[in-house]
């Protein structure tokens, strides 16, 4: 708080800060406000904008209110960016590489006891904690196995996107696989029969170049050591980009589609994941790891990354939970952006002239997304939009 003020106590700086401040909570509550219909509830933004600056207790009114929203957005573009930053930071250090399939091995460890955690205290105590446990784990084969396609499928993407770069060069990789975006929209029409307006489709598709244009390197001319095979890599292209579509919606939708706990579900999830990476461990380093050992190369910043992974798995459950996959997307997209801006400060990364392009396609799709629908029903009706507007002044 104190340096709220002090911060304030300065014109410029302050006045800046509050409208950067300003205008994030109007993009995420625009965002995250939302009829049932899809379109953002425009008559209620400058109400919820002004409880999120003045400060009201608008949790207190509703447990799952826009100003959560807010925070759970803001706090998993935070932690995308960190764990980004910290990651490549323990990919470049000259010590001893750790294997990275053990420390998403260990994520998903800590994930499933944070959740145990969550759900321990959502239970009140340990007698209906177990007995929740009882009858949506070990008497529930059917829901631990639906929760378990995600890691099966999430899986395959991996390994799909990794055979997709073997035959492909990086540049046209990249431009492919951000086709994932448009496709997790794709996937949200057909799957949760979620509607997008035409201008929320541009801004998709903008999304996808500028964090195509955020993540582009140069192409070099550089000897290719191993035969590549294009129609192999565009197949596994494609089958990784539906495959992250469809694994990011269908978890949603399991989700959404019943009154189960979101910490249920996440255990349930996350045990199928464990069994998933142990296999990846094995398959991938399975020698080494039986020679070096597990946590062969941990230090203090690996374990940083693995926390930091880990909360932004619990994060990213929360914010499915309660806003949808596009905008988990748009996070995303904000992350890659604010870990790109850290590295120029950590690493002496350069900014390019394709970067800040891409920053700008990426801040002017999350404007234009937030943006409500057009409605021509609207000019129709003047009568209905009267009646909401007494129901909003009475309220």
């Amino acid at each position: 708080m104190r340096l709220y003020r002090s911060a304030v106590s300065d014109t410029r700086a302050g006045s800046a800060c509050v409208s950067l401040l300003k205008a994030a909570a109007l993009f995420f509550i625009r965002l995250g406000n939302r009829n049932a219909d899809g379109r953002p509830d425009q008559k209620t933004d400058d109400r919820l904008l002004s409880s999120v600056i003045n400060q009201r207790s608008v949790m207190a009114s509703e447990p799952v209110s826009v100003v959560f929203k807010l925070y759970c957005l803001t706090v998993m573009t935070l932690v995308a960016a960190a764990y980004t930053v910290a990651l490549r930071y323990t990919r470049t250090v000259s010590s001893d590489l750790y294997f990275s399939t053990t420390a998403v091995c260990v994520t998903e460890i800590i994930k499933l006891l944070l959740s145990l955690g969550m759900l321990l205290r959502e239970s009140g105590d340990w007698g209906r904690c177990r007995s929740v446990l009882v009858s949506n784990i070990l008497r529930s084969p059917v829901e631990l196995l639906k929760l378990s396609v995600p890691s099966v499928v999430y899986a395959v993407q991996n390994n799909m996107a990794f055979v997709a770069l073997s035959n492909l060069d990086a540049a046209l990789y990249q431009v492919t696989y951000q086709l994932k975006i448009p496709c997790t929209a794709l996937c949200m029409v057909l799957m949760l029969s979620r509607s997008l307006s035409r201008l929320q489709w541009f801004s998709v598709f903008m999304l996808c170049g500028g964090v195509t244009l955020v993540q582009w390197t140069p192409p070099q001319a550089t000897k290719v050591q191993v035969e590549q095979n294009p129609f192999l890599g565009f197949v596994a292209i494609a089958i990784a980009v539906l495959c992250s579509g469809f694994a990011g919606v269908y978890f949603e939708k399991v989700l959404k589609s019943s009154d189960t706990s979101l910490w249920v579900r996440n255990i349930q999830m996350y045990l199928s994941g464990i069994v998933v990476t142990l296999i990846g461990v094995f398959v991938t380093d399975g020698a080494q790891v039986l020679e070096k050992g597990f946590f062969y190369g941990y230090t203090p910043w690996v374990c940083l990354v693995v926390l930091l992974a880990s909360a932004g798995g619990l994060y990213t459950s929360v914010v499915v939970k309660y806003t949808d996959n596009i905008m988990k997307g748009f996070s995303a997209a904000a992350a890659i952006v604010l870990s790109t801006v850290a590295s120029v400060v950590l690493f002496g990364l350069q900014i390019t002239a394709t970067f800040l392009g891409g920053a700008l396609l990426v801040c002017v799709s999350i404007y234009l997304y937030g943006l409500p629908k057009q409605d021509t029903s609207r000019l129709q009706k003047p009568s209905a939009d009267a009646e909401d507007t007494q129901k909003l002044m009475a309220a």
